[in-house]
């Protein structure tokens, strides 16, 4: 088998996602011996549950099945598949991240400095910050990435 082209991969298994009704969050794709290990992170702005993840498994091995039976770059290495939701320590980069997080502690770069804070609201420019009793607005183009805070109460 050839290198797995991540590209083409992802044109097979992105609107298979994307049909359920979920984005895909990441595609990663490595050989293990003669078998290629696909690994497949979803979102939505519910999460993912247990019952989607496996709606998703079923709908994205259709997908690459299908891509095998055209005779895709695919169709010549057995695969496993692993599909997942991203889990708390995901960095929030994206700006649905930061609106599915809203009403969530997070810790992020503004620059040099490091705020921690919650998550008042979320726009497709940027977002709105509390944090030390004022809320700050904060444009995606100054942030690094964020990191949800874990609570316990």
């Amino acid at each position: 088998m050839s290198d797995v082209n991540i590209d083409q991969l992802r044109e097979i298994i992105a609107p298979a996602v994307e049909r359920l009704g979920y984005d895909l969050d990441d595609l990663k794709a490595k050989k293990a011996g003669r078998r290629v290990v696909v690994t497949v992170v979803a979102d939505g702005d519910n999460g993912v549950s247990l019952d989607a993840v496996a709606e998703i498994s079923k709908e994205v091995n259709n997908a690459l099945e299908s891509a095998e039976t055209t005779g895709g770059w695919f169709a010549d290495a057995p695969y496993t598949l692993e599909v997942s939701s991203p889990g708390i320590d995901r960095p929030l980069t994206l700006p649905r991240h930061w609106k599915r997080n809203i009403g969530r502690l997070v810790a992020v770069s503004v620059g040099e400095e490091r705020l921690n804070g919650r998550i008042a609201a979320a726009d497709e420019r940027g977002i709105e910050l509390e944090s030390k009793g004022a809320n700050r607005r904060l444009e995606y183009s100054e942030l690094g990435p964020g990191k949800v805070q874990i609570e316990l109460k």
